[in-house]
Formats: C-alpha cells, sequence, structure tokens
C-alpha cells in the first residue's frame, strides 16, 4: 500500500474535518487515508482506495446518521479547479442538485487534467413517511441542459424493475420523487441508475449511481417465538441456575434502538416461598434462580409473565408484548419412605404357596410413581428357610408379604420378621435416612388337617414271578404328618391292573390274590406296578395315594418254541439249508443257548433230515439225502433251554420241498407243486375257471337280448283296430270332465282280454323324446299308463289305452250334440283308415 503523503496543515495525515490529499503513484492508483471519529472517543485511520487520479486535496465531511459510529458515510469535496459542489450542511439535509462528473479531455499536449468524480452520498428516506405523495428527494441536472434538452430517467430495483414504480423523475426537470410509504422491513434499501439522453435518445452523459436507504422507525413490536415456554428446574437447585431461555425478535433494525428487545419478568405464580424466586437476563432472557428454597412438595408448578420491550427496554418510547413460561419443579429423593407403623400382622395355612398373608403400607412425599417414590422392600431377619418374599404394588406403593415356599405347622407356629424399606433411587445429598425405615411383621401358621403320607412313594420290592395267592409281598403303611391330631389312616386298592394285589385297609399289608407272572403284558421291564389310597378320619378327610413297584424275578416257566415255522429247501441236496433258532419268553440265564435234536421216531426223519448247531442259539436244518421229492413235509425238532432244571420243547416245522433253478431257488411250477396240488388238479381249478367265465358272460348276452325284446315288442292286436294312433296330444283340453256323472268302470278293460300283470314298481313316465324317436316315445308311454292303475281320467295329459273290439257300456251315439243341426262327417271317410271307425259312428258306415 502506498503511504499518503503528509500535505495536510500541521503535518497530521489523520485528522478529523482537515484538508486531505492525494498523491498518484505512477499515475495510476493511490490511497486517501481519512480520520473517522466514532462518537465514542475513539480516532481510526482509513485508507481508501483512489484509482487513476492526480494530485487533489479534498475535504472530510460526516453524513448524518442516526447510529454514526456503526455506519459512519464519508463525503469528499473537491477543493480545487473553478467548479465546486455545493457543500453539505452540518444539518445533514440531502443535497438539492446532484450533477453528472466531467468527463476527461485531452489536449494538444497530450493528457490533461479533468474534474474528479463525485461520491455520491446515500439518500435517507424515512420509512412510514406520511406523504403528500408524490414527495421529491433530489433533482438530477446535467452541464449539457443548457445547451440541448435533456432528458431524464431512472432504472433499478424500484423504478423499472419490480416493484415498480415505487421512485419516478420528472424526465424534463430531473426531479426524482418517492410515489408511496416505504417499509424498511420490506426492502432496506434501494440502488437506481440516472440516465441523461438528448431528443434523439443519445447518450450525453455517463450513469449516475443513487443509493437510497429506508430509515427504520419503532413500528414493529417485539414477537416472542412461543406464547408458552415449558422448563424445569431441580428442587432445591441453587441461585443462579438456569432454567430456560426465552426469545423475541424485533423486526426493526437490530443495529438501532428500535431493534433492541430487553426482558423484564413482570408477574410469578405463585409468590411461595416468596414472590421473586426468579429473574431474567434483560438482553439474552435468560430466566434463572436467585433464591433458595425451590421445593417440589410444596410447589410443583411456578407461572411466569415475561415482557420484551424494544427501544433498549425503554417503558415510555418502546412496543411491548408478553409471554408465558411456566417452570416445573422436578423431583429429587429428598423424602424417605416411612412405614405407616411399627409393627404389621398376617397369619398363613400351612402349605399355602403364593398367597398374600400381610399388606404393608408405607408413606412417601416424593412425587409418584417414579424411582424417587417407588418402595422397595427387603426382609432382614426371621425367614431363615426362605419362606416369604416382598412384592411391591406399583399402583400403592405397599408391600405383599407373599408365601413361596410352604410352610408347616408342626415345624413352625409362627414367623417374627424384620423388613426394611427404601427407594429404588438413592437419597439425595445430605438426606438422611428416615427412622420409620423399618418395621417388624408377626406371620402365624394355621394348622389344617393334612394327607396322609407315603415314606417311600414308589416303594419297590423284588419278588420271584410264580409265587402263590396268598403270599404276603410287604407292607405299605402311611404317616400323619399331623401330630397334634389323634387320627386313623384307612387302605384302599386304587389300581392293580392284572388284579394280582390286595391290601389290607387297617395296616397297609399286602397280599397275592393271584400267581404272579414276569412275562405278562401288564409287566413293563420286569416291574408290576399298583396304587393304592391312604385316608384319614380328619375334618375334614384327607388322603393320598402310594405306588408300589413289585420287582419280578425271572424263573424258568416257559419252554423254547422254534422258529420259523415255515421253510423251503430244494429237492436236490448242495448248500441250501434252513436256519432255525429259538424263542423264549424267559430271560437269562433261562435262555440259551439251546440245543435242538431230531427225535429218534419216525425213523424217516433222521434218514431224511440232519441238524447241526451253528452257535449257542442258531442250528441248520438240511437233507440228509441227495434226492428228496417235492411237496411239503412237517419235520419234528425238540428244542431245550439252558434253564435250571431245562425246559424242552418239541415244535413242528413245515418245509416245502421244491425243484429249484441255476441259482437255487423255487421255480413257479415247483412252488405250486411243492404246496401239494397235483397236475389233475390244477386241470380242474383251470376247467372251473373257464366254466364260471362262461356262464357270466351268456347271462350278460341274455340281460341284452331280453332288454332288445322288450323295447321293440309288437301290439298284441291288429293294426287297423288299434285307435292308439289316432291320440292327439293337445296343450291345452279345456274343462268338463270333472263335472260330470262318468261311471268310470267303463273304462276298464274288457274281460276277454288277458289281465296284464303290473310290474313289482311303476316306471316314471318318459320326457317328451327327439321327434325321431316318437314312436318309442308312444309305446313307453303306453306301458307306463298300463301299470298304472291310480291315473285318473283328470283333465290334464292324458294317456289313453286300447280298450278292446266291444264295449259292454253301449254306443255313445244316442247322446245328443250341443251344436245345432246337422253336421255331415263323410270327410272322415277320406281321412284313411285311422279314422274310419269314427266315420262309421258319424258318417253312417258299419263296423267291420
Amino acid at each position: 500500500m502506498s503511504k499518503c503523503p503528509d500535505c495536510m496543515p500541521g503535518g497530521n495525515p489523520c485528522r478529523h474535518g482537515e484538508n486531505m490529499c492525494v498523491n498518484p503513484d505512477d499515475g495510476k492508483e493511490s490511497f486517501l487515508q481519512l480520520a473517522v471519529d466514532d462518537k465514542v472517543k475513539k480516532r481510526a485511520c482509513v485508507c481508501l482506495l483512489v484509482r487513476e487520479v492526480y494530485h487533489t486535496c479534498y475535504r472530510l465531511h460526516p453524513l448524518p446518521s442516526s447510529s454514526f459510529h456503526l455506519s459512519p458515510f464519508l463525503f469528499l469535496q473537491e477543493m480545487t479547479g473553478n467548479y465546486t459542489r455545493k457543500e453539505v450542511e452540518d444539518s445533514g439535509s440531502l443535497p438539492v442538485v446532484v450533477r453528472f462528473p466531467w468527463q476527461p479531455y485531452l489536449s494538444a499536449s497530450g493528457l490533461q487534467r479533468q474534474k474528479r468524480d463525485w461520491v455520491i452520498p446515500p439518500i435517507n428516506v424515512p420509512e412510514n413517511s406520511r406523504g403528500p405523495f408524490p414527495q421529491m428527494l433530489v433533482s438530477i441536472r446535467s452541464d449539457k441542459d443548457r445547451s440541448i434538452n435533456i432528458r431524464y430517467s431512472i432504472t433499478g430495483v424500484g423504478a423499472d424493475q419490480p416493484p415498480n414504480e415505487v421512485f419516478s423523475i420528472d424526465p424534463e426537470k430531473g426531479k426524482m420523487y418517492v410515489t408511496k410509504p416505504l417499509d424498511r422491513e420490506e426492502r432496506s434499501s434501494y440502488h437506481l441508475r440516472a440516465h441523461a439522453v438528448d431528443m434523439n435518445g443519445n447518450q450525453v452523459e455517463q450513469p449516475v449511481d443513487l443509493y437510497i436507504f429506508v430509515i427504520d422507525m419503532n413500528d414493529n413490536r417485539p414477537e416472542f417465538k412461543n406464547q408458552v415456554y415449558n422448563g424445569s428446574v431441580m428442587e432445591g437447585s441453587k441461585p443462579g441456575t438456569t432454567v430456560m431461555t426465552v426469545t423475541a425478535h424485533d423486526a426493526d433494525d437490530i443495529t438501532t434502538s428500535n431493534g433492541m428487545v430487553y426482558y423484564r419478568i413482570l408477574q410469578q405464580t405463585p409468590h411461595s416461598p416468596i414472590p421473586n424466586m426468579f429473574t431474567i437476563n434483560r438482553e439474552t432472557g435468560d430466566i434463572v434462580t436467585v433464591a433458595a428454597g425451590l421445593d417440589r412438595e410444596r410447589v410443583s408448578q411456578y407461572t411466569v409473565i415475561v415482557e420484551a420491550t424494544d427501544m433498549e427496554g425503554n417503558l415510555n418510547f418502546g412496543l411491548s408484548s408478553t409471554a408465558t413460561a411456566i417452570i416445573s419443579i422436578t423431583d429429587v429423593n429428598d423424602n424417605p419412605p416411612e412405614f405407616t407403623q411399627s409393627t404389621f400382622s398376617g397369619e398363613v395355612l400351612e402349605n399355602s404357596v403364593n398367597v398374600v398373608v400381610a399388606n404393608l403400607t408405607v408413606m412417601d412425599k416424593d412425587e409418584p410413581r417414579t424411582p424417587n417414590w417407588n418402595a422397595v422392600y427387603r426382609i432382614v431377619s426371621g425367614d431363615n428357610g426362605r419362606h416369604f418374599t416382598i412384592r411391591t404394588n406399583p399402583e400403592t406403593n405397599d408391600g405383599m408379604v407373599t408365601v413361596v415356599k410352604p410352610v408347616d405347622f408342626e415345624m413352625n407356629r409362627a414367623f417374627m420378621l424384620t423388613v426394611v424399606v427404601s427407594n429404588q433411587a438413592p437419597l439425595a445429598e445430605g438426606v438422611q435416612a428416615s427412622l420409620q425405615y423399618t418395621a417388624g411383621v408377626t406371620i402365624s401358621v394355621k394348622d389344617i388337617n393334612e394327607a396322609p403320607v407315603f415314606p417311600d412313594n414308589p416303594k419297590m420290592v423284588r419278588f420271584e414271578e410264580g409265587v402263590p395267592a396268598g403270599t404276603i409281598i410287604t407292607t405299605f403303611a402311611a404317616k400323619d404328618p399331623d401330630t397334634f391330631m389323634q387320627q386313623s389312616i384307612r387302605y384302599a386298592k386304587l389300581a392293580d391292573p392284572a388284579n394280582w394285589l390286595s391290601i389290607n385297609s387297617s395296616n397297609g399289608q399286602i397280599t397275592t390274590t393271584a400267581v404272579l407272572d414276569r412275562e405278562s403284558i401288564y409287566v413293563k421291564k420286569n416291574i408290576y406296578e399298583a396304587t393304592f389310597l391312604a385316608a384319614d378320619n380328619g375334618s375334614p378327610p384327607a388322603s393320598s395315594t402310594g405306588t408300589l413297584q413289585i420287582y419280578l424275578i425271572d424263573v424258568n416257566d416257559n419252554a423254547p418254541s422254534l422258529v420259523p415255522r415255515e421253510a423251503q429247501i430244494c429237492e436236490r441236496a448242495n448248500a441250501n439249508s434252513i436256519n432255525i433258532t429259538a424263542a423264549d419268553a424267559d430271560t437269562d440265564p433261562n435262555v440259551g443257548p439251546f440245543v435242538f435234536e431230531l427225535p429218534m421216531h419216525p425213523s424217516a426223519i433222521r434218514r431224511n433230515w440232519t441238524v447241526s448247531r451253528l452257535n449257542g442259539d442258531y442250528a441248520r436244518l438240511s437233507l440228509r439225502i441227495q434226492f428228496l421229492e417235492s411237496g411239503v413235509y412237517e419235520v419234528p425238532i425238540s428244542v431245550s433251554d439252558s434253564g435250571n432244571p431245562p425246559l424242552s420243547n418239541r415244535s413242528i416245522i413245515k418245509v416245502k420241498v421244491c425243484p429249484c433253478d441255476e441259482h437255487g431257488d423255487c421255480t413257479a411250477v415247483g412252488a405250486v407243486a411243492a404246496a401239494g396240488l397235483g397236475t389233475g388238479a390244477i386241470i380242474a381249478i383251470l376247467i372251473c375257471i373257464i366254466i364260471l367265465l362262461s356262464m357270466v358272460l351268456l347271462f350278460v348276452v341274455w340281460m341284452k337280448r331280453r332288454e332288445k325284446e322288450r323295447q321293440t315288442k309288437q301290439l298284441l292286436i291288429d293294426p287297423e283296430d288299434d285307435v292308439r294312433d289316432n291320440i292327439l296330444k293337445y296343450d291345452e283340453e279345456g274343462g268338463g270332465e270333472e263335472d260330470q256323472d262318468y261311471d268310470l268302470s267303463q273304462l276298464q278293460q274288457p274281460d276277454s282280454l288277458e289281465p296284464v300283470v303290473p310290474e313289482s314298481q311303476y316306471p316314471l313316465r318318459p320326457v317328451v323324446p327327439h321327434p325321431g324317436d316318437i314312436g318309442d316315445f308312444i309305446n313307453e308311454g303306453l306301458r307306463a299308463a298300463d301299470n298304472d292303475p291310480t291315473a285318473p281320467p283328470y283333465d290334464s295329459l292324458l294317456v289313453f289305452d286300447y280298450e278292446g273290439s266291444g264295449s259292454t257300456a253301449g254306443s255313445v251315439s244316442s247322446l245328443n250334440s250341443s251344436s245345432s243341426g246337422e253336421q255331415d262327417y263323410d270327410y272322415l271317410n277320406d281321412w284313411g283308415p285311422r279314422f274310419k271307425k269314427l266315420a262309421d259312428m258319424y258318417g253312417g258306415g258299419n263296423d267291420d
């Protein structure tokens, strides 16, 4: 930075109101050092950058400002030259005329001196002005308006840009106006440019920048962000503890008093313990405590009315608004729980579990249902057997003494418990436990009639199977735990699956009533179980059950049996053989190893077969001869076990001897032959099967032929006398017959015809078939009518049957016709043989 020259009077480059000098550096740019007084007894030197200037002196003028020390404006006035701008008055009035700057010019000798550019001061306009409008702000003139006609205009936001027409200018006189009140909160400044053109629109001056600042007025109240603020502070807090912060915003200029908001507390409710428990920082809005004594148990909530005022809190000129601060006093554990009484009592029935026997009540002033209030109970003495526990009722905070382990009256008739109570949360610092935090609890035990108890349950005894009936097994006796009651016990059998035992009702002695068999289905893993009942004569009676387990020791009472009972072998001796073993229901040592032997008689058994031992449990049966004819052979084998004494059993194994293939397997023919059927028997079976199939086929053919004959059966009368072909089907026959007195017996068939035996079941009348089968339809209808004697001749769809060649009812020609006059029926002769009868009856013809 170039140093400002010391060209001012007195040689001081930083003195307010003095002439200032600018010395160019290489004719391009330099720095102007100015002095600014901020009205707070401080001085500062400011260097301003000045471009393309020559040696010139200026005078420093401070512009009027409501807050000069925050935003000072500087105005430089050129001091030399032929033209001197009118000075700004110290009163701060706006300049009346703003002239366009001079342009640089060139002489014949080169670059010449030019007029300096002005620094146009901003135009200050107060907001919310009452007018009248339009109100003139400034007059803009050009030096060339003396020789030519100049037209002035302004551009920028507020002129030709939104918001439009806030400012206007007289195009001829250059007077600029504001057209309506301004609002600083909407827009605080405007930047316009003034233009001067001739009548042809040619620019005659360089545009001039105009800055318009809207001076703030105190027209907005402070507004709190919330109407209700919620805060909290712990009870017992020390003075100076911050509770909350309330904030208000003023839309006015915060750099002026109009926007500076100060706070104060108007009211506190309640006034306990003192009316001024809180204060507020007038600048930040922080609410803090100023006194001790916050106690939630006395006052749980405070309501504080806070006022915010602008104009730095000036109550005479500032605008105000209020908000509510709700301060909740949070609880601390400063009140220990206390028992409401020093002793409690309760009683419990012996052998009871999970029942509440006593209720302990405490009092705690802290906030309910919080860790500071929730009680915790402990038994510190008197319950060595851990029979009791204390659970806390979450709603009432009471302690419920509960039995968790059965108590015995004969062992303990009463319990003396010592109980202490505390909170889930520890007590606050400096708070001592109450003297009433312990209490005594007396629990009395009530005696009840207890059921008899079997000392050994289940009880196991060992006995050999096969003991005879009447043998005493054991004495299964129970004891009465009620030692202070004189009671007797009776016994009874409750469950005995095999019904082998009985019990003495007085002393519990158990005796067998049948032989015990280890191989019985009621014995599981050598153990037989029976259940017995023991009941006392108390009031009310009590009973219990006991289980007796009898372990049955095995004896050799079951002979072995041969396995398998059937087998097959090839008819020729080879490696093919039968492996045999034995099954024994006994257990060790009364089972294997087994001994397998062939009997001595009949002698053919040992001649044809042989038995060789494989191991203690298995043997091999094979052919002794080279060939044995196919068939089924019963081979007796004697099997003996290893019991003491051993038991033997003679078993028969059926062996099928058959011819085998190269693999040693029986062939199909051989298997049949081995089954004992000869060739003749097989042929006879096949013939019987063929005859049976032939009979079934013939029966089916006969049934189909019979059905076809029934469908194609011809009428038994002459076709010319068959009047059934003349039956016509009408959709509607009308009425008349129901109210006539007809003899219905005349409609039956004559006696000369053979009676038709009806079928066992009335056939359903068929529905109307396809027209191509109309003949079959009529025949089926006739057959149905013949076999349905209950069909009445009502006015409905009627199916007429053949009535024979004669009638016992006589002629119906004597009936008078309802038509008047004679009618010619000779045309019926032209209708064919089917209408011949009608032609003879009405036309005078003779019967055939």
